[in-house]
């Protein structure tokens, strides 16, 4: 059976079609070969996430994200595409938080539930907001802060109840004891609640961290780019070319030396002035010989078959007409 052209431009179509297929979603990150299922997580903030950032359960990854987007015009929460690349089993109860990393990447762990039904695809996730760095802090500082406020008040009142039966150096000794307490702990509540410059500084450092992985690509290409240049740099040999040079620019200095003293027939050309007189002379005769040519040509070349003509005097120096031009 004979296949017709338009069969085969047909199949060579199609075939380009699927190849196109294939490769836009191959840089878009998706793999058609695999079946994927899509969930949602609405987040109060997102700090720091971004699209193909990592999705874990228990350390493993089985997804990323796909998608960030405004639930509407007011942001009252933010959207975020769960796409899930493994064939993952996930509870109904699970629930989502984000843990931001100021010197890494940002993922997204999924902490399973007990539950017996499971995610589809579509389905919303439930969400948990993580404590930060700074809450964190707070959290293990405020403990420590009541009970050393408790401390002092017990301090105070057994001040005030052994203070009769102790003697006045003693006294003001304890009392300057509290003092000092008293002002190390409104210097650490002070720092407590100036948070504002920690939070920028750390919002500062997440954003640094977050440029400086969108360029790695670009970082790492000019940093190999450096490197073969160091190479090719290195595997020159600049000593050998440096001494070339410097040779050629002896020999050099060595001719303009010889053509400045007047030795060789360079040297006696540029500065000998009877040989200049020479050449002006042998070049004014020369000029007298060709306007002679041109005044008398018959003295030169004489053709005649009646006799010769009239030759005229020869010239013994140039016209004036050729002297001023």
């Amino acid at each position: 059976m004979t296949i017709t052209n338009e069969t085969k431009i047909g199949a060579l179509a199609t075939v380009s079609i699927a190849l196109m297929f294939l490769g836009f979603n191959f840089l878009k990150g998706k793999n058609v070969f695999e079946r994927e299922k899509d969930l949602y997580a609405v987040f109060p903030k997102v700090d720091g996430l971004n699209r193909s950032d990592a999705v874990r359960i228990n350390g493993f990854v089985v997804g990323k994200v796909a998608e960030i987007r405004e639930t509407g015009p007011d942001l009252s929460g933010v959207v975020v595409s769960i796409q899930i690349t493994k064939n993952i089993l996930i509870p109904k109860d699970s629930y989502a938080v984000i843990n931001a990393n100021p010197l890494g990447s940002t993922v997204v762990n999924i902490t399973k539930g007990t539950s017996t039904e499971h995610l589809h695809e579509g389905d919303t996730i439930r969400t948990v907001v993580a404590a930060g760095l700074l809450d964190d802090i707070k959290g293990s500082v405020m403990p420590t802060m009541d009970k050393v406020n408790g401390a002092l008040s017990s301090l105070d009142s057994l001040v005030e109840i052994t203070g009769s039966t102790m003697d006045p150096a003693t006294r003001a000794s304890l009392q300057h004891t509290i003092r000092n307490l008293e002002a190390s702990t409104a210097a650490l509540q002070a720092m407590l609640a100036a948070q504002s410059n920690l939070n920028k500084t750390l919002a500062n450092v997440e954003s640094l961290t977050a440029s400086l992985r969108d360029d790695r690509d670009t970082i790492s290409r000019m940093l190999a780019n450096a490197g073969q240049f160091t190479r090719n740099l290195s595997s020159l040999n600049l000593g050998g070319t440096v001494d070339n040079l410097e040779q050629t620019l002896g020999k050099l200095n060595q001719t303009i030396s010889l053509l400045n003293s007047g030795q060789g027939s360079m040297g006696l050309l540029l500065n000998d002035k009877k040989l200049y007189n020479n050449l002006s002379a042998t070049a004014n005769s020369l000029n007298i010989l060709l306007q002679d040519l041109r005044l008398h040509p018959k003295r030169y070349v004489n053709i005649s078959v009646f006799g010769g003509g009239k030759k005229g005097e020869p010239l013994m120096k140039p016209l004036e007409d050729s002297l001023s031009n």
